[in-house]
């Protein structure tokens, strides 16, 4: 099995990428601890439809935690507006932490998708790319404190459900997954 980093992930080391960036790890030494960790049996996750699954890694840097909890001491750092994640998407309201000092993260969540996958939202999406040779390509990748999976943010649950056209992947909202997200990200907000 071959696992290779996608060109819409390279934005966690970009800073204008608008999320928490990715510090003291290359992408290609990610890449690497990914197949490492693989070839050395462990297991991928099953993520939110056949195509997505999960690779949690021991965070080796100092990445923080990509996420944190809204209190009365941090609440006014919470910023709102609206965000497009590569040209050609809808921008969507979103909320985020500015210039809150998150924890390291003890661990990468490391979103993967298939190769079908993949080459399915590159020919009908809205910013064609080349897919990387690979069996599962590199997403996104989270930085939490503990190896699962928090629930997605019901934005992206939405982008998604607009299909592949507008920069999702084309899975319907899961009606109580949505509802666990709610209940989530009510009281968190991701850190950039």
């Amino acid at each position: 099995m071959k696992i290779a980093l996608t060109q819409f992930a390279m934005r966690q080391w970009d800073d204008t990428g608008g999320r928490a960036k990715i510090v003291g790890l290359s992408p290609g030494g990610l890449v690497a601890r990914c197949n490492h960790a693989v070839t050395a049996g462990a297991a991928l996750t099953e993520g939110y439809a056949p195509f997505c699954r999960h690779l949690f890694l021991e965070n080796p840097s100092p990445t923080p935690c990509s996420f944190a909890p809204i209190t009365q001491e941090n609440s006014h750092l919470l910023r709102s507006g609206y965000i497009a994640r590569r040209e050609g998407e809808l921008a969507v309201l979103e909320r985020w932490f500015e210039g809150l000092e998150a924890p390291r993260a003890n661990y990468l969540d490391v979103i993967l998708y298939s190769k079908q996958q993949l080459d399915a939202e590159a020919t009908e999406g809205p910013d064609p790319e080349d897919t990387p040779d690979c069996d599962w390509g590199i997403v996104s990748v989270i930085g939490t404190l503990e190896p699962s999976e928090p629930p997605m943010p019901p934005i992206t649950q939405m982008r998604n459900s607009l299909g592949r056209g507008e920069g999702g992947s084309g899975v319907p909202i899961d009606r109580e997954a949505y509802r666990r997200a709610v209940e989530f990200w009510e009281n968190h907000a991701p850190v950039r």
